[in-house]
């Protein structure tokens, strides 16, 4: 009887350090799709797509859509991490991916990157319409090749050029429903374009050693701190701008007013503060209300497009 036990101890032994294996595994899989980034790039395209239906657009558009996104831009984001395996691993806050540590082989990215996109590509193209699919992979290739390849590591302007990529989701959700992109869409992604320097450069101000052992050519790096600021607090303006153009096309009303000149009062305090005031406590802080500002600007929008004034 204690031979038995002894092997029923060991069984569970070996089934428990499986079941781990397997969890980090899956987690490591997990980190390369980059999933808070992969939801805000959701939330962007859900907005989009509730913001081109004059009512509810309906639950099957939404989730196929959100689905479909979701899973090409985590493909988009496992192949640039696989492709910035060896930058990430000189960098602290990149260094722990799976990609950077060899614990998952190219092979294995490669694999796990198609069977997301093609799963993704399938369904935008059989369950919402061909035009969000092409637009979504025209994305996919602007940020995991053109960007991640071309851009990123030969011009400090990498994060303004490739920014355009980043900023389509709007543009993905709203094609979702309508099966066009309209002007109103385009403001969408102006928006996150003006926005997308100000917030990375803030991030790229207080990471700066990071970037500079990386060789990347970081604006911080290339053209210093002060320039940088000064770059930041222009863009911050810029997206002031920009952020009141769905009032200014008829697109939205005071409710959208309000809460946009309000949020653009904090974002250009942090401008302001990051390009006179410098300090890698106030980049931090900066970097944080941007995410935020992002997802309450277009919450507002969204609000004063079901509770017009």
């Amino acid at each position: 009887m204690s031979n038995v036990k002894v092997v029923d101890v060991e069984t569970a032994e070996l089934g428990d350090r499986a079941a781990a294996g397997l969890a980090r595994h899956c987690s490591q899989y997990w980190a390369l799709t980059k999933p808070r980034v992969t939801m805000l790039t959701v939330f962007c395209a859900v907005i989009g797509s509730l913001l081109a239906s004059e009512g509810f657009p309906g639950w099957s558009v939404l989730l196929f859509s959100g689905a479909g996104i979701w899973l090409l831009a985590g493909a988009a984001f496992a192949v640039n991490c696989l492709l910035e395996a060896r930058i990430d691993a000189r960098m602290a806050r990149t260094a722990r991916r799976a990609t950077a540590s060899g614990s998952l082989s190219p092979l294995h990215t490669v694999v796990f990157s198609l069977l997301l996109g093609g799963a993704g590509a399938a369904l935008l193209y059989t369950r919402v319409n061909p035009l969000t699919m092409w637009l979504t992979l025209a994305t996919f290739v602007g940020y995991a090749f053109i960007y991640t390849l071309l851009l990123k590591p030969n011009t400090p302007q990498n994060i303004v050029i490739g920014g355009f990529a980043g900023a389509m989701p709007p543009a993905l959700g709203w094609a979702a429903v309508a099966n066009t992109v309209p002007l109103e869409a385009w403001l969408l992604v102006l928006i996150i374009f003006l926005w997308t320097p100000p917030h990375f450069w803030a991030l790229a101000m207080y990471r700066r050693d990071e970037y500079a052992r990386s060789g990347l050519p970081m604006l911080p790096v290339t053209h210093g701190m002060a320039h940088t600021g000064l770059q930041v607090w222009r863009y911050s303006l810029a997206l002031a701008a920009g952020a009141a153009l769905p009032w200014a096309v008829g697109m939205s009303g005071v409710v959208y007013l309000v809460a946009a000149c309000a949020l653009n009062a904090v974002f250009l305090r942090y401008g302001w503060l990051v390009h006179k005031r410098y300090s890698d406590r106030i980049a931090r802080k900066s970097f944080a209300w941007s995410i935020m500002y992002l997802a309450l600007l277009f919450a507002a929008l969204l609000l004063d497009h079901y509770i017009p004034v």
